[in-house]
């Protein structure tokens, strides 16, 4: 009979969504912007330059479109627990800065292959630097690219459940998907605040979509049409 937002405040409260969602943003954050710097670097020089090696490093950024995460989760799982990064944020970072790299790289690499040659070679005539060259004239160029690269990676690493579900047992430490596993015991679940918890974690993506959408659809037509 009456909308009752007083069980979104119940659910934060109870929940602890504050501090999940603190950590996931941390760990998003941090994994999109290595995504767009390491992912922008290295479509510029895949686009740009022909080096020894560009076709087999092309190839291996394939298959990281194409290998699920179950067939290299052991070995990932021996190294981090090598370097003792396990029950930390960097057990997460690492991973999905990796997992996201692959179609930042092709998707952005497609976009610059579409850009005019002769503003590169103007910019080179001028002096510039490959660095100033791609500070200057590519990174403002790749915007749209660079918003679709950014949504498509913060989704992923915010909704990511495995890994933060195996790799993070210190509960400071979760992320919302494995957070809202409070909400669900063995006998019972808590619908109501559970999905209450979720509108609320929800709302954040979609605002950031709606902001960005026109940066995004950009961003994937670019290079459709020659």
């Amino acid at each position: 009979d009456t909308f009752d937002l007083s069980i979104w405040a119940e659910a934060w409260e109870v929940g602890h969504i504050g501090q999940y969602a603190l950590n996931s943003a941390i760990v998003t954050g941090v994994s999109v912007v290595a995504i767009l710097v390491i992912g922008a670097a290295a479509a510029y020089a895949f686009s740009r330059y022909r080096f020894r090696g560009r076709s087999l490093a092309m190839g291996l950024f394939a298959l990281g479109l194409l290998l699920p995460l179950q067939s290299y989760f052991i070995a990932q799982s021996s190294i981090f627990t090598e370097l003792e990064i396990t029950d930390t944020r960097w057990a997460l970072i690492i991973p999905y800065t990796a997992m996201g790299l692959p179609l930042a790289v092709y998707l952005l690499k497609v976009y610059l292959d579409g850009l005019p040659e002769e503003l590169f070679e103007a910019a080179r005539i001028d002096g510039a630097g490959d660095i100033r060259i791609f500070r200057s004239v590519a990174a403002p160029l790749l915007r749209p690219g660079l918003a679709t690269v950014a949504i498509f990676s913060a989704l992923a690493a915010w909704n990511e459940f495995l890994l933060a579900l195996l790799y993070i047992q210190d509960d400071e430490l979760k992320t919302i998907p494995t957070g809202l596993l409070a909400f669900s015991s063995r006998y019972q679940t808590d619908y109501q605040l559970l999905f209450a918890a979720l509108s609320i974690v929800t709302i954040p993506m979609i605002v950031i979509y709606i902001v960005f959408n026109r940066h995004i659809v950009d961003g994937i037509t670019a290079g459709s049409v020659k």
